[in-house]
């Protein structure tokens, strides 16, 4: 039954069969394909039950409806699938990418990270795409044989989007294309830009929710408004949110359409008879010029509108600090640290406590910062 699925991918897809194998040798899964083996692991640790409660853009006790790093992952994976169908390569890899590529987020999203970086600069730095990988290859402990998952190199490239070259060098084969400039497989590169339609759409679509940004703003950004314009002379009279669901649809429907035209017209110029030849050729997975244009013009819009709304800065200063401080007190009294980082701590303390700070969900790190410095008495 395997077998048979795999025959029908395209030659330069990723196939199981083919793997370049897993750090630690394990016999094959029964009825499972390698990559849907790495897909129920991730379902299944640690780091991914935490997402739930993890910043997209709004943090967690703001409200229910907004996303999550959770419900974000399950989003990319569902439009990194649509697309991986229409291209003929490997579903499985694209969702086990997709549902992993957050592990390493910490609290707070984006402030989060920046804050963690600050503080690791002078101990080797912190990066969120890096420490997923960390997560998955070393900080979960599930198996009695080996740290981490032990996932297939193919979900791993896919895993690491970015990487500075420093950290590179000590990343053997997986930061060998780093070094060299080549690609990941096809499936990596359609998870990298699944993972930007389903943020920029949903973060529309949480920032209307939340009254930060408008529809006469939005109206202004030319992938929005063409859409809207198109739901409103099909629907006219419709309430607002339901406008808003079915723009937002249509404009991640164009997206993708856009994307698997826009990627088979390279993949057929280029002609890859293998995963090697797609890493060894330039990105074939893209939009058009004209959509890679309209894209980057709402990147940009949310950029100003939202993620600098002095809302949004003001909850953002917020959880600077507390990472700030939580780190700064840990590195000072590391036997404030539960007693299996303590034990990590006395190996590289300063790894340690980001090990445990980015592990935090949003609100743990919030009642960890009161326990901390809150001076009521419990």
């Amino acid at each position: 039954m395997i077998g048979g699925f795999e025959r029908q991918l395209a030659p330069y897809a990723a196939h199981s069969a083919h793997s370049r194998g897993r750090m630690h040798a394990e016999p094959e899964a029964v009825g499972r394909s390698a990559f849907q083996r790495d897909r129920d692991r991730i379902v299944h640790c640690t780091a991914f039950r935490r997402l739930e409660y993890k910043t997209q853009v709004f943090v967690n006790h703001e409200g229910d409806l907004f996303r999550t790093r959770l419900t974000h992952s399950l989003e990319v994976a569902q439009i990194g699938r649509g697309i991986a169908r229409n291209l003929g390569v490997n579903e499985d890899l694209i969702e086990a990418i997709a549902l992993a590529h957050d592990l390493g987020h910490t609290p707070f999203g984006h402030a989060g990270q920046d804050a963690l970086a600050a503080c690791m600069k002078p101990y080797g730095g912190f990066e969120h795409n890096l420490q997923s990988l960390r997560v998955v290859d070393e900080l979960e402990e599930r198996y009695g044989a080996f740290n981490g998952l032990n996932l297939t190199f193919e979900t791993r490239e896919g895993i690491l989007k970015h990487c500075s070259r420093a950290n590179a060098r000590r990343l053997g084969d997986l930061g060998e294309r780093f070094l060299k400039r080549r690609q990941p497989g096809i499936e990596a590169q359609i998870a990298n830009l699944a993972d930007e339609i389903a943020y920029n759409n949903h973060d529309v679509d949480d920032g209307l929710r939340s009254g930060l940004l408008s529809l006469a703003q939005l109206d202004e950004v030319p992938l929005f408004a063409r859409h809207a314009a198109a739901v409103r002379a099909e629907y006219p009279g419709i309430a607002e949110r339901r406008m808003i669901h079915e723009t937002v649809r249509r404009m991640i429907n164009a997206l993708v359409l856009d994307l698997v035209a826009e990627s088979a017209r390279r993949i057929a110029a280029a002609g890859p008879g293998s995963i090697e030849e797609v890493r060894a050729a330039p990105p074939l997975v893209a939009f058009s010029a004209a959509t890679r244009r309209e894209a980057d013009a709402m990147k940009a819009f949310l950029f100003d509108n939202l993620y600098r709304h002095y809302r949004v800065v003001r909850m953002t200063t917020k959880a600077r600090r507390i990472v700030t401080e939580l780190f700064a007190a840990f590195l000072d009294e590391p036997r404030l640290l539960p007693p299996d980082h303590q034990h990590r701590a006395r190996i590289d303390k300063p790894r340690a406590i980001a090990d445990y700070v980015a592990g935090m969900t949003d609100r743990y790190a919030i009642k960890e910062h009161q326990r901390l410095f809150g001076i009521e008495e419990k």
